[in-house]
């Protein structure tokens, strides 16, 4: 079998608005620890969560912290992107526990050495 068989199969999707990518980059962040989250209201990036954890259930992402849901959002809706740092990714999407309304949040890693 050639290289460019494997390369076919395990290539990752690089187009942000498929699926395969939202559901990818969903598995990817799910598991990570939360240090904090921010959201920009009314022109001013406020803290409104920390201590948490991201996880998906049922299609769902949840973004927990502070010890409530901070954000819930379908996977499929889900348009992530992380930080060039790596400490963090920025997710927008329509939030669930939040009338459906969308929202972009930055969420930030709890950082290992």
């Amino acid at each position: 079998m050639s290289s460019s068989f494997f390369a076919r199969l395990f290539r990752r999707n690089k187009n942000p608005n498929s699926l395969s990518y939202r559901r990818e980059m969903a598995r990817q962040i799910a598991g990570h620890r939360i240090r904090y989250v921010t959201e920009k209201i009314d022109g001013v990036e406020e803290v409104i969560g920390r201590d948490g954890s991201i996880d998906i259930r049922n299609g769902e992402l949840i973004v927990f912290a502070s010890s409530e849901v901070i954000f819930r959002c379908l996977v499929d809706k889900l348009q992530a992107w992380e930080l060039l740092s790596k400490d963090g990714v920025v997710l927008t999407a329509p939030d669930i526990e939040h009338d459906g309304r969308e929202r972009t949040i930055i969420v930030f890693y709890v950082y290992y050495r």
